[in-house]
């Protein structure tokens, strides 16, 4: 187990066996106008507390640095990457659990393009965050498909378009699916915010392939 965080694994064996739903029953899209969209299905994933253990204690985290005004600081956040698929390199990182490969595979085929790495971002605690922004990469596109899976303790999910405006709020909860689209990730923010007191979460995270290459 990763130590430091308060979280209680399931007792007897959590909810059952880790899985997700092929048919996405329950997706609910939001046009979000000029191309821009956003899916949303609650429960998508079965055994999400089994999964987070698993995730928690079988990550490799790591703590990266960033640029805010004139000083670099540490990201409120723990990360990991892989790259799953033929192009992955042979030194890379195990999968913590093989659902992961599933779930890419799944997301793949619902949203026609080739989801070749994964991601798990770790929220220790409510003063963990992630500020406004759109993907590195992806925002450049004009249109990109970005899948996040959420585990562990629910937590504020915001939506923006760039330059200020009305939000969006979501609380996605243990096992649901959130799926950016179109033009959302370059006419589109989004952010984690701080909360007071809050479990550990960790947010997984898929994104396909994109021209030359290019990874994020």
């Amino acid at each position: 187990m990763f130590s430091g965080l308060a979280w209680q694994p399931p007792l007897f064996g959590g909810e059952g066996e880790v899985g997700f739903d092929p048919e996405f029953t329950g997706l609910c899209r939001r046009e979000l106008g000029g191309e821009a969209w956003l899916d949303v299905v609650p429960g998508w994933l079965s055994g999400a507390d089994e999964l987070f253990t698993t995730v928690l204690a079988g990550t490799p985290w790591q703590g990266h640095e960033v640029r805010m005004y004139d000083n670099v600081v540490p990201e409120p956040r723990l990360t990991c990457r892989w790259t799953i698929g033929d192009g992955a390199p042979e030194e890379t990182t195990a999968l913590p659990h093989p659902v992961l490969s599933e779930l890419a595979r799944a997301l793949s085929g619902r949203y026609e393009v080739n989801f070749t790495q994964v991601g798990a971002n770790l929220y220790r605690n409510g003063a963990d965050s992630v500020a406004w922004h759109g993907d590195r990469i992806a925002r450049e596109l004009a249109s990109s498909v970005v899948a996040l899976v959420s585990l562990g303790a629910a937590r504020p999910f915001r939506l923006r378009p760039k330059g200020g405006g009305p939000s969006i709020g979501l609380v996605p909860g243990p096992g649901d699916l959130v799926v950016m689209g179109g033009s959302c990730q370059r006419m589109w923010q989004h952010a984690v915010p701080k909360v007071r007191s809050v479990g550990p979460r960790v947010s997984l995270q898929f994104r396909h392939a994109y021209p030359a290459q290019i990874t994020v």
